[in-house]
């Protein structure tokens, strides 16, 4: 069987996670065609990327000559079908359940190559369940990036029980000698092991803001100042997007069912309201747009 690096990389979702997928991939090296789910959105995710590029060369991460060869390999298409001829294709869309399963059955069917490598960047879903979607499930895989992409350097890689050895190992090497990540095996249930940990500890400091006791400057600075943490918890929900750690809280509750996972009243409002964080302007803390 022909195992081909994985040169053509396809990416479905051009959110802040899908562009800076694309983005890493593509200043790698690689041919990458990004998927987005309406024709208006062509422009807007193409420029998404190229911001999240150009904060690498203000940075000094990045050559303009750089930035400018990578944007050349990015073809951003409305046209699913045009994932056909992918080595490796990663689902970035956000953490619907039904909808992820819809597009990686429709996405399992396309791909050409027997050996092509299907992913989900999916942040809480068991790779299990959603491995159901799938006709190859020996070629599926959970390949977890962290936000934002080009600067975390963390890749949670989540094998489920079909998954083939050749799947893991061809996926490491892509994120380790490819794109320069750190690969963790993490287990395959609901919130894997960042999440499983983190997502009790920003929900008990929503809980502690929503008691009226203490505000969410005081509780940032309180785990900046006092645990040295780099960014306090509330801060790092908005950047995060409040709409994800919802997501997240509620696949976790869903399996464990212990009420330390249950998203606060508090999160519910913002996340109704549309104040999802930094992406929208405003969360638990208001940001410049």
């Amino acid at each position: 069987m022909n195992q081909e690096p994985m040169t053509r990389l396809g990416v479905v979702g051009c959110g802040v996670m899908g562009a800076g997928i694309a983005h890493i991939a593509a200043a790698a090296g690689l041919d990458v065609r990004v998927v987005v789910s309406n024709p208006t959105g062509i422009p807007s995710g193409f420029d998404r990327i190229r911001r999240s590029l150009e904060q690498d060369v203000r940075r000094g991460r990045l050559g303009e000559a750089d930035r400018d060869a990578a944007l050349e390999r990015i073809e951003v298409t409305a046209d699913v079908e045009r994932l056909a001829d992918r080595a490796f294709v990663i689902e970035a869309i956000p953490e619907d359940e039904d909808r992820k399963m819809a597009l990686l059955t429709r996405i399992d069917g396309l791909l050409k190559d027997d050996t092509a490598v299907l992913a989900t960047n999916t942040s809480s879903i068991p790779i299990g369940r959603l491995a159901r979607a799938t006709h190859h499930p020996d070629r599926f895989i959970g390949v977890h990036f962290f936000s934002p992409v080009p600067a975390m350097p963390l890749v949670e890689l989540i094998s489920a029980r079909h998954t083939s050895e050749s799947t893991r190992c061809r996926t490491a090497a892509l994120l380790t000698d490819t794109l320069g990540k750190t690969p963790i095996d993490a287990p395959d249930r609901a919130g894997f092991v960042v999440n499983g940990l983190l997502v009790p500890y920003l929900l008990s400091a929503m809980r502690l803001v929503e008691s009226g006791r203490v505000t969410a400057d005081v509780v940032d600075q309180g785990m900046t100042l006092g645990c040295a943490h780099p960014v306090g918890p509330l801060r790092l929900a908005d950047l995060i997007g409040l709409d994800v750690v919802k997501a997240v809280a509620e696949a976790l509750h869903r399996e464990f069912d212990e009420p330390q996972y249950a998203p606060p009243p508090m999160l519910l409002r913002l996340v109704e309201e549309g104040a999802l964080g930094k992406k929208t302007g405003r969360g638990f803390h208001p940001y410049e747009q």
